[in-house]
C-alpha cells in the first residue's frame, strides 16, 4: 500500500483545490443558490477527507467509497440547475486509485455512479442531455482512476517490515505447534522409526534412508555395517531418485517417499537371503511400503525443515558475530598498536623501549587471535564442497595466519554425510587444529580425514608439548566432546610416547545409532525382535 506522506497530502489538497476552482467559475456565473450550496458541501467533504490523510491509521478502507457517494448525491441533487458539479464525481476514482489501488477505485466509481443517478432521478425527470453528461463524467472518472491505479502500482513503497511480520507470525505458530509434536523434531530418531516400521513389514538384511542433497543423496539412517551392501543400496537409491518409481536390482530395492508430490527421502535396502525373488506377496508389500510410512514421512519432512531453519539461523548469527568482531574489537585493538608505536618513540631508556616492544608484540598477538576467531566463525561446510574440502580450506587459512605448516590428507567417498553431521565434525576438527596452533608450540600439524558414509574418522596430530595442565576456565575439550556426542561420534585424545597430542573423532556404524540428536520425546527405540548383528547409524 502507498502510505500517505506529506507529499501525498499536498498533492491531494492541490488537485482538490484545482477542481473546486474549475467548478466555481460556472457555478458563480449562473448564481444558482442550490449549485453554490452544493459546491460548499463538496468543499467541506473534500476538506475533511484531506485532513483525515494526516492521520492515516484512523482512515478506514471504505472511506473513499463513502466520500464518492456523498459527492455523487450532491452532484445529482444539483444536476438540474447546473452540470458543473458532475466534474466532482470524476475526482473520487482518481484519488481512490492513487491511495489504495484498483479495488478501492472500482468501489468509489460504483458508489459515485449509483449515488448521482439515484439522486438525479429522485428530484426530477432526467433529460437525455443530463444522462449524456453523467455518462461522460463517469467514463472520464473511470479513465482517470485506471491511470491513478497504474501510478499506485508503479510508485507504491513496499512495506519493508512485512517479511518480518510474516516471519514472526510463523514462528509463533511453530512455538505453539511444538507442544503438540509427539514425535519430536529429530530427523535421525524419525528415520530410525521409519526403518523399524519397514523392517516389521519386509524381511530385509540392510535398510537405509537417503535424503536428496543437491545432485546426490546423503544417508540419514542405516541398518547395516556391510559397506558393500550399503554401496549397492546407494546405487539403487540414485536410480530410484531419477525415475521416481520403485526400483529393483536383484535383492536390492529402493522406494521413493513423497509428501504432497515432493520427494522427501528414498528408502533403500536388500532383501534377506531367505526371500525368493519374484514372490508376488513380497512384491505387493514392497509397493505398499510408501503408503505404510506416509505418516512418518510427514513427520520426517517437518523435522528436516526445522533442522534447515535452525542451521540457517545459526549460520546467520555466526556471520553477524564475525562482522562485529572484525569491524569492532579487531579494529579497536589494532588502533592500540598504533598508540604503542607512538609511545615507543618517546621512550627515554632501553628498559622502556623493551617494555614497549613487548607490549607491541602482545597487541599483535591479540589481533592475530581475533582474526583467527573471525575466520573460525565464518568458515562452514558449504552445500557444494565436501567435509574434506572445508577442512582443507580452514587448515590452509590457519596455516597462513599462524605460520605453522598444516598437512591435510583426504580420503573421501563420493557420498556425503548429513549436513548437520558434517557441520559438527568440521567444528570439532577446527577446534582441534585451533588448539594445536594456540597451545601446542608445535612445528607441524597433520590432519587425516577419512569419510565413507555412514562412517568417518578425522585425526589431528601435532608434535608439540602435549596437553599440559587443564585450566579451570578452558571449555574447548568439553565443547568438542559435546559436538561429537550430538552426532553419535566418539572423541579420543591421546599423548603418544613420541610427544605431541592426537585428537581423533570417529563416527562408526556400531555406535552411531539414535544418539544423533538423542532419544527425544516421541523417539522410537529398537523393537525387541531386532537382530543383534545390526545397528542404526545416524550419519
Amino acid at each position: 500500500m502507498l502510505h500517505p506522506t506529506h507529499g501525498t497530502v499536498r498533492f491531494d489538497l492541490a488537485i482538490r483545490v484545482f477542481a473546486l476552482l474549475a467548478m466555481a467559475g460556472p457555478v458563480l456565473w449562473t448564481r444558482e443558490v442550490t449549485a453554490v450550496v452544493g459546491l460548499g458541501c463538496i468543499a467541506m467533504v473534500w476538506g475533511t477527507s484531506t485532513l483525515a490523510l494526516t492521520r492515516p491509521a484512523a482512515v478506514p478502507g471504505w472511506s473513499t467509497a463513502l466520500e464518492a457517494a456523498i459527492v455523487g448525491v450532491v452532484a445529482g441533487l444539483t444536476v438540474h440547475e447546473t452540470e458543473a458539479l458532475l466534474a466532482a464525481t470524476a475526482l473520487a476514482p482518481l484519488l481512490a486509485g492513487l491511495r489504495r489501488g484498483l479495488p478501492s477505485m472500482l468501489l468509489s466509481a460504483t458508489s459515485g455512479i449509483v449515488a448521482v443517478t439515484l439522486a438525479a432521478a429522485a428530484t426530477a425527470p432526467v433529460s437525455t442531455d443530463t444522462v449524456g453528461s453523467i455518462f461522460t463524467w463517469t467514463v472520464l472518472g473511470l479513465g482517470l482512476g485506471l491511470v491513478a491505479t497504474f501510478l499506485h502500482v508503479t510508485n507504491a513503497q513496499p512495506d519493508v517490515l512485512a517479511p518480518y511480520r510474516h516471519a514472526s507470525a510463523l514462528l509463533r505458530q511453530l512455538n505453539d505447534l511444538t507442544d503438540g509434536l509427539s514425535s519430536g523434531l529429530d530427523p535421525a530418531s524419525t528415520g530410525g522409526h521409519l526403518l523399524s516400521t519397514v523392517r516389521d513389514e519386509l524381511p530385509t538384511s540392510v535398510l537405509a534412508v537417503y535424503l536428496p542433497s543437491g545432485p546426490t543423496l546423503r544417508p540419514l539412517v542405516t541398518k547395516s555395517f556391510d559397506d558393500d551392501a550399503l554401496l549397492e543400496c546407494s546405487l539403487v537409491a540414485e536410480t530410484c531418485r531419477a525415475s521416481g518409481e520403485v526400483e529393483r536390482d536383484g535383492h536390492a530395492f529402493a522406494v521413493p517417499l513423497h509428501s504432497e508430490d515432493r520427494l522427501i527421502a528414498v528408502l533403500a535396502g536388500t532383501f534377506s537371503d531367505r526371500v525368493r525373488l519374484g514372490d508376488p506377496a513380497i512384491e505387493r508389500r514392497l509397493v505398499g511400503v510408501a503408503d505404510l510410512v506416509a505418516d512418518i514421512v510427514v513427520t520426517l519432512e517437518a523435522a528436516l525443515l526445522f533442522d534447515a531453519f535452525r542451521d540457517a539461523a545459526t549460520a546467520d548469527e555466526r556471520r553477524r558475530l564475525s562482522r562485529e568482531m572484525h569491524d569492532g574489537v579487531a579494529q579497536d585493538i589494532a588502533s592500540l598498536g598504533y598508540v604503542v608505536d607512538a609511545l615507543a618513540l618517546t621512550a627515554m631508556t632501553p628498559a622502556q623501549r623493551e617494555q614497549f616492544a613487548l607490549l607491541r608484540e602482545r597487541v599483535t598477538a591479540v589481533v592475530t587471535e581475533v582474526r583467527r576467531s573471525v575466520l573460525t566463525l565464518r568458515t562452514t561446510v558449504g552445500a557444494a564442497e565436501s567435509l574434506g574440502s572445508a577442512i582443507s580450506a580452514v587448515a590452509r587459512n590457519m596455516s597462513q595466519v599462524s605460520g605453522i605448516p598444516i598437512e591435510v590428507t583426504l580420503d573421501e567417498q563420493p557420498q556425503r554425510l548429513r549436513p548437520e553431521v558434517e557441520a559438527e565434525l568440521f567444528r570439532v576438527t577446527q577446534e582441534a587444529v585451533n588448539n594445536a596452533v594456540k597451545h601446542a608450540r608445535c612445528s607441524v600439524i597433520r590432519v587425516t580425514c577419512h569419510v565413507a558414509p555412514p562412517r568417518a574418522t578425522i585425526t589431528v596430530r601435532d608434535d608439540g608439548r602435549g596437553l599440559g595442565d587443564a585450566r579451570a576456565d578452558s571449555y574447548g575439550l568439553a565443547i568438542m566432546r559435546e559436538r561429537a556426542s550430538l552426532v553419535g561420534a566418539d572423541l579420543a585424545i591421546d599423548e603418544p610416547t613420541e610427544g605431541g597430542t592426537t585428537v581423533t573423532v570417529t563416527l562408526c556404524a556400531e555406535d552411531g545409532g539414535l544418539r544423533a540428536g538423542g532419544l527425544t520425546a516421541g523417539a522410537h527405540p529398537e523393537p525387541p525382535h531386532a537382530r543383534d548383528d545390526q545397528r542404526e547409524v545416524a550419519s
